[in-house]
């Protein structure tokens, strides 16, 4: 499994853009797991308020993110000062489906 910090969930609860079934069977999934993982409830918000932790999750080597389209969160990253690794692997809650990004979460290495 990797590294339990480098998994970013984002339950997207101000735009509501990602489906609400996806939303809830990857974070079910997350929780099932045996993996740690960190949730925030909005990466627009703290992009938008430049919240430092933000800062903190760019930092993490072999990140994975599930939140909205990749290029979206990468320009909120980079908006807010701290733009994401090139390594970050960022998976789509609004176009993908729930046991995918759940199964590429949870992936080794």
């Amino acid at each position: 499994m990797p590294d339990p910090s480098h998994i970013l969930y984002c339950r997207c609860a101000y735009a509501q853009v990602v489906p609400t079934g996806v939303k809830n069977e990857v974070l079910s999934k997350l929780c099932d797991s045996e993996a740690t993982f960190e949730t925030v409830s909005d990466l627009c918000e703290m992009a938008a308020h430049r919240d430092p932790r933000l800062q903190a999750i760019a930092a993490c080597k072999g990140l994975r993110i599930a939140a909205c389209y990749p290029r979206a969160v990468k320009g909120l990253f980079h908006q807010a000062g701290s733009p994401l690794p090139d390594d970050a692997q960022i998976l789509n809650m609004r176009t993908d489906k729930a046991e995918d990004i759940a199964e590429k979460l949870l992936a080794e290495g």
